[in-house]
């Protein structure tokens, strides 16, 4: 499937390594290779962690496709309605490649 009617849109990644990403999809390629714009990067605690989750802002955002695992749009709306530091989670782990 091609991620062309995504460009220009708000996507949400998830990374080979476990990580959540989500900014403005500017370009990709045949290669899954995606440069995101307003780029954030949240990072949710699981319940027993003292610590608060938190969005960490990346700006411009290259993801070599190989570090792809989803790619999907945001419902910018529910997106909105959410308050991010406190969101608990159970971490997602990596994909293993053998």
């Amino acid at each position: 499937m091609s991620l062309q009617p995504y460009v220009n849109k708000k996507v949400l990644v998830l990374t080979a390594d476990g990580r959540t990403l989500t900014g403005v999809l500017l370009s990709c390629d045949q290669l899954t290779n995606l440069v995101l714009a307003q780029t954030i990067e949240r990072v949710i605690r699981p319940a027993d962690d003292e610590e608060a989750s938190e969005e960490v802002g990346h700006g411009l955002y290259l993801i070599r496709g190989e570090n792809v695992a989803v790619c999907g749009l945001v419902d910018e709306e529910l997106d909105g309605k959410i308050d991010w530091e406190k969101v608990r989670g159970s971490v997602i782990g990596g994909v293993k490649h053998s």
